[in-house]
C-alpha cells in the first residue's frame, strides 16, 4: 500500500488522475446502489438526485488543493440528500474522505474546528428530515461515521509526525557521532603533532646544529668536531626513542592490522640486498628451488621481512657475516635470514625490544604465514618465516580465528630448535 502511495505521489498527474477515477468510482457506485442496492436503500433517480450525487463527488479531487471547499460541497450535497432521503446513503463517503483527509494534512485543533460543524451539519440533516429518529441507530451511525473518519485521519498524521520525528532524531544522532569522532580525530592528531614538533623536532635541531659545527671544525679542531658527533649520535638516539614512543601510543596489541597495496616484492630483492652490502653489511643470499610468483600481498610481505631483518642485523650487530636464503617449496615459500652476532645484540623475540618482530609477525600473519625469531643453538641469531605461495591459503587464514596478545589470526611465534 505504503509503495503504491509512493508511486502516485513521485508524479502529480497520477495523482490526480487517481482522485478522478476514485471520485467517478464512487459516484457511479452510489447511483448504482440507488437501483439494485438493498430494498430500504433503494430510490427513484431522478434529475436532482443524479445532480447532488455527481456534484458531491466532483467535489472530491478538490480536497488536496482546496480542502476547505471540498469539505464545504461534499457536506452540502450529503446534507441535501440526507433531507430528502433520510437514511444513510453511499454519497457520505465523499463527505467522510474529505474529513479524513483533512484531519491527516493539518494539526488537530485546525481539524475539529472544520470536521465538528460537518459532523453537526450532516446529523442535523438527519434529525430533521427524521425527527422521530433523532437518537436512533442510524442517527448515531452517522456520527460516529464522521468522527471516526477524524479519529482516522488523525492517527495517520500522528503517525506521520512520530516516523519524522524518528528519522529525524537518528540522522541528528548520526551526526552528532561523526562531528564527535571528528573532533577527537583532530585532538589526537594535534597531540600527536605537538608532542613530535616538542620531542623529536627538539633533538632533529640540535642534530642540525651539532652537524654544521661538525663541519666547520673537523680540520682545524678535530677533537670539537668529535665532541659534535658525540652530540648528534646522543640526539639521534634520543629522538628515535621518542618516535618509537609515539609509535607505541598509536600501535595498541589489539589493533588489526592489513595489507596494503604492494610497491615492492621480490623483484627488488637484489637491488635491496646490495644496498646493505654497501653499508658494510656481509650478506650472502641463495636461493633454492624454481622462483615462481607469490600473490601480491605475500610477495609485499616477503620484502618487508628481509627488509626488517637485515635492518635489524644492521642496526643491533654490526657488520656481521650474514646468510638469507629463500626456499621455494611446492606449497610455500621459507625465507631464513641467519646472522653469527649473539642474542644479546638483537631485540628481544616477543617484540618487546621494538617494533620490527612484532611488525614482521603480523604481516606474515595477514596472509596466513608463520614467524619464528630467536637465538639459534649453534650460536647468532635467525628470522625465519614461512609464507603460502597459494591465495587461497591467504584468504582462508585470513577470516580464521581472532587476534590474541596482538598476534593477527594465522601468525604466531615459534622457538628456535
Amino acid at each position: 500500500m505504503y509503495g503504491a502511495l509512493s508511486w502516485l505521489r513521485a508524479r502529480p498527474s497520477r495523482l490526480r488522475a487517481a482522485d478522478i477515477s476514485l471520485a467517478a468510482a464512487l459516484c457511479v457506485f452510489a447511483l448504482a446502489m440507488c437501483e439494485v442496492g438493498p430494498q430500504r436503500m433503494r430510490v427513484p433517480l431522478t434529475a436532482w438526485l443524479v445532480a447532488v450525487t455527481v456534484v458531491t463527488f466532483t467535489a472530491l479531487p478538490l480536497r488536496r488543493r482546496r480542502p476547505v471547499l471540498a469539505l464545504a460541497l461534499t457536506t452540502a450535497g450529503a446534507a441535501v440528500y440526507l433531507l430528502r432521503v433520510a437514511y444513510h446513503p453511499p454519497v457520505l463517503l465523499a463527505p467522510l474522505i474529505v474529513l479524513h483527509h483533512t484531519a491527516a494534512t493539518t494539526d488537530r485543533r485546525t481539524a475539529l474546528r472544520r470536521g465538528v460543524p460537518v459532523v453537526a451539519v450532516l446529523v442535523g440533516s438527519r434529525v430533521v428530515a427524521r425527527p422521530e429518529e433523532w437518537s436512533s441507530s442510524r442517527t448515531l451511525a452517522v456520527a460516529a461515521l464522521a468522527m471516526l473518519a477524524l479519529a482516522a485521519g488523525d492517527a495517520v498524521r500522528s503517525r506521520r509526525d512520530y516516523i519524522a520525528e524518528v528519522e529525524e532524531r537518528a540522522r541528528r544522532a548520526e551526526q552528532d557521532r561523526e562531528a564527535e569522532a571528528r573532533r577527537r580525530v583532530t585532538q589526537e592528531r594535534l597531540r600527536i603533532a605537538r608532542d613530535l614538533h616538542d620531542q623529536v623536532g627538539h633533538h632533529l635541531a640540535l642534530i642540525s646544529v651539532q652537524a654544521g659545527v661538525a663541519d666547520y671544525v673537523l680540520e682545524r679542531r678535530p677533537e670539537q668536531a668529535r665532541e659534535s658527533l658525540a652530540h648528534i649520535r646522543q640526539a639521534s638516539r634520543a629522538a628515535l626513542d621518542e618516535l618509537k614512543d609515539t609509535i607505541g601510543l598509536l600501535r595498541e596489541p589489539g589493533d588489526a592490522a592489513a595489507p596494503t597495496d604492494p610497491t615492492v616484492g621480490l623483484s627488488g630483492l637484489g637491488e635491496l640486498v646490495a644496498s646493505f652490502r654497501t653499508s658494510g653489511l656481509l650478506v650472502e643470499h641463495e636461493v633454492d628451488g624454481a622462483v615462481r610468483p607469490l600473490a601480491p600481498a605475500a610477495d609485499l610481505t616477503a620484502y618487508r621481512v628481509v627488509q626488517e631483518a637485515l635492518t635489524n642485523v644492521r642496526k643491533h650487530a654490526g657488520a656481521v657475516r650474514t646468510r638469507l636464503r629463500l626456499s621455494y617449496r611446492p606449497a610455500e615459500l621459507r625465507i631464513e635470514v641467519d646472522n653469527d652476532a649473539g642474542a644479546a645484540a638483537h631485540p628481544a623475540p616477543d617484540g618487546r625490544g621494538g617494533h620490527g618482530i612484532r611488525g614482521m609477525r603480523e604481516r606474515v600473519g595477514i596472509v596466513g604465514g608463520t614467524l619464528s625469531a630467536g637465538p639459534r643453538p649453534s650460536g647468532g641469531f635467525r628470522v625465519s618465516a614461512v609464507l603460502p605461495l597459494s591465495e587461497r591459503a591467504m584468504s582462508g587464514s585470513s577470516r580464521s580465528g581472532d587476534a590474541e596478545d596482538g598476534v593477527p589470526a594465522g601468525g604466531r611465534l615459534e622457538g628456535i630448535s
